[in-house]
């Protein structure tokens, strides 16, 4: 690390995480490196209570599967006790403004997860909250999914800077934003491979430009496939349709010929030794689940975004991820509330 990356890790106490742009490339790269070493000490159970009596409120407006588990068993393994509301359990917005719910959760908690729709909504918690909020997800920026993702590529590569990562699929989503600005920042040569009617806003493009002009990183924005994925280390994709959307028949027209399959990979021209498949999940790869068949049925197909092939072969990466998730939030919220200069043994 250079002198002009060095920064000082008690900068990172009472910080709220609302999106990587917020933070230096320095600090986005100490917490994956950190979520790393919370890895190693937990495959050798080895205890890590930074967060030894501290109280966690974790707001959900959307649904989860990996990020209300990650939170969960993050705060618990660093000795913090998480609570879980829901929609149904929270009045966020409707009959309380979020100002007067921030500011008695902020009382009442040592620090605030909160996954939902709208980002000024997150933003306005962290605003009257006066405890770190971290964003667990939101229509824009997916901050806690790319610790964990750049974890998953250093673990697979040993390095970060000078890899090229294709995001394929839906360049405007919160996925793809947060995959071009974040890869700008530590040095990776980031592709968003999309149709034009999808490709991502000027301005995340021109915040993620700013950051691969220090970085050395290279961007590229192209509706074509064999240039997109030429050269390409990592294959990223999400649904095509995301939460809270539902035009289903004009993703599927205009997404059909970006499916990640076999045929795909191989345009890389890539090793297989240096090639890996990723995705945030959940994917639909097959029509195990009734909504999988529901879709399935509705416009004849058998696989969306990824085959099954790709998701099942020597490739795929995506329950490394997934765990990861839990490492990286782990770091996350001990860098921002943790007292990380006394042992907690």
């Amino acid at each position: 690390m250079t002198e002009k990356d060095q920064f000082d890790v008690s900068e990172l106490q009472g910080r709220s995480y609302l999106a990587d742009k917020d933070f230096t490339p320095a600090e986005v790269q100490y917490l994956v490196d950190f979520a790393l070493h919370l890895k190693h000490l937990k495959k050798r159970n080895i205890p890590h209570h930074y967060l030894e009596g501290k109280n966690i409120a974790l707001l959900f407006e959307k649904t989860s599967t990996r990020t209300r588990s990650a939170f969960t068993t993050a705060a618990i393994d660093l000795g913090a006790h998480p609570e879980f509301m829901g929609a149904g359990d929270i009045q966020l917005g409707k009959k309380e403004s979020i100002e007067d719910t921030a500011k008695v959760l902020g009382s009442m908690f040592d620090g605030i997860e909160f996954r939902g729709f709208a980002h000024k909504d997150v933003e306005e918690l962290a605003k009257y909250a006066g405890v770190p909020v971290w964003n667990g997800l939101t229509d824009e920026w997916h901050p806690t999914q790319m610790i964990a993702d750049f974890m998953t590529v250093k673990e697979n590569f040993g390095h970060l800077k000078g890899l090229t990562l294709t995001f394929v699929g839906d360049g405007r989503n919160n996925m793809a934003n947060s995959l071009l600005v974040a890869g700008a920042m530590l040095g990776v040569n980031i592709h968003i491979l999309a149709p034009k009617e999808l490709h991502p806003a000027q301005d995340v493009v021109d915040i993620a430009q700013k950051f691969a002009n220090e970085s050395g990183a290279k961007l590229l924005i192209t509706d074509d496939i064999d240039e997109g994925v030429k050269g390409s280390n990592v294959i990223y994709t999400d649904v095509w349709v995301s939460m809270g959307e539902t035009n289903w028949e004009e993703r599927v027209k205009l997404l059909t010929p970006y499916q990640v399959n076999m045929d795909m990979m191989k345009k890389t021209g890539t090793p297989d030794d240096q090639l890996i498949f990723m995705h945030c999940l959940p994917a639909f790869h097959d029509t195990k689940t009734s909504y999988g068949q529901d879709v399935a049925k509705k416009y004849g197909i058998t696989e969306m975004e990824v085959t099954d092939e790709v998701f099942r072969s020597k490739y795929a990466r995506q329950f490394e991820e997934a765990e990861n998730r839990m490492h990286s939030i782990k770091a996350m919220m001990a860098a921002t509330l943790g007292d990380l200069f006394i042992p907690k043994m």
